[in-house]
């Protein structure tokens, strides 16, 4: 089930580079804020002694001050072209982790490394845009560059407290804190704005302010871990796209570091995690030129909905119990199963309900 379907007001999700022209939903005073490297690590603002009970006031601040003196230094502001996004630095060779939508299709970048206004020459190592990750190397990585650490989203628990770090509207070394509000949804992102509109399986919500300009950065616990990337924030459609305050969302730190390691040690993701039919497919209409499933175009050989016997030209209406009137449905729905695992399609073919038990493959880079 999409995050849509369970928020009482209808929002869409934009992926947040920091330009105001690079993606849909960025707000328009972003473009008169000149960006710019901050020379020291923001503090947090002093919470109330009672948010933490058994806490003081003074604790929690020092363990704020603390994570963002640990993982601060590893957060990196990335420019491309005229589209600005964050970074984390993932290991002592230069390279760094960011969103796929911050690289978009640049093969060239520059980055600023906290606390300094050096302009750095990158190169890209490879990208993923179906999990929307991407890793860029730095030309000539200086002996200072920190790797952050990651830590287990698989321990991610509500309530947490996360603060969220990167260059929100052009304003390098940023941080925000809230909570994990909520963990394992699976959203899809919108395309277009740079985005690839991809759709993520076992997200983490948090309330941390996620602005235009964070995407690829950190979302690190009180550990100093980072647990997420920083990569969607949710706006209010009958509001024209107006930010909805405390509703953002980052790609968990196991599909960072399963990515990352692909892409680094081979160039190509093959094993993603994530289930594929191997087809190709669109959004099929019906006479009222309504959505009514997902329409085959395409089977590749030796795959799933081959060994199946699905062809081009069926329409896929169901996945298990859940309803398919889409390929977003469609993609959302393979989003939440494991390869290897085993589902019942259904399928239209010349007007005729049939349905058929796939073993699902892996989705894998093209």
């Amino acid at each position: 089930m999409t995050v849509l379907a369970r928020l009482l007001l209808p929002v869409a999700l934009v992926a947040v580079p920091a330009l105001a022209g690079c993606s849909s939903g960025s707000s328009s005073s972003a473009s008169s804020t000149p960006p710019h490297a901050s020379g020291s690590s923001p503090s947090a603002t002093k919470p109330a002694a009672s948010s933490t009970p058994g806490q003081s006031g003074n604790q929690l601040q020092d363990a704020y001050q603390k994570v963002i003196a640990d993982v601060l230094p590893s957060v990196v502001q990335i420019v491309t072209g005229d589209s600005l996004g964050s970074g984390i630095v993932y290991d002592d060779k230069g390279d760094i982790v960011t969103n796929a939508h911050v690289v978009g299709s640049a093969t060239t970048f520059t980055v600023t490394l906290a606390n300094s206004t050096k302009a750095l020459d990158a190169g890209l190592v490879g990208s993923y845009p179906d999990s929307d990750l991407a890793v860029i190397r730095l030309n000539s990585p200086p002996s200072a560059v920190k790797p952050a650490t990651f830590g287990d989203s698989g321990k991610v628990r509500l309530g947490q407290i996360t603060l969220a770090m990167g260059s929100p509207l052009g304003l390098a070394g940023s941080v925000t804190q809230g909570i994990v509000s909520a963990t394992g949804r699976t959203v899809s992102e919108p395309q277009g704005g740079g985005s690839p509109g991809a759709t993520i399986a076992n997200m983490v919500q948090t309330s941390a302010a996620i602005n235009p300009g964070n995407s690829g950065g950190a979302l690190a616990n009180l550990d100093s871990q980072v647990i997420g990337i920083n990569t969607l924030a949710a706006t209010e459609p009958q509001t024209n796209g107006a930010a909805a305050p405390g509703i953002g969302f980052a790609i968990p730190s196991s599909t960072i570091t399963s990515i990352a390691d692909q892409l680094i040690k081979q160039g190509k993701v093959t094993n993603s995690g994530r289930a594929a039919l191997g087809i190709t497919a669109r959004t099929s209409f019906d006479q009222q030129f309504q959505p009514a499933g997902a329409v085959i175009v395409a089977v590749s050989p030796g795959g799933a909905a081959a060994a199946a016997g699905l062809q081009p030209g069926d329409v896929i209406t169901k996945i298990g119990d859940t309803p398919v009137d889409s390929l977003n449905a469609l993609t959302t729905s393979l989003a939440s199963l494991a390869p290897g695992s085993t589902t019942t399609v259904t399928y239209t073919r010349d007007g005729n309900t049939q349905t058929a038990d796939v073993t699902l493959g892996t989705l894998q880079s093209p």
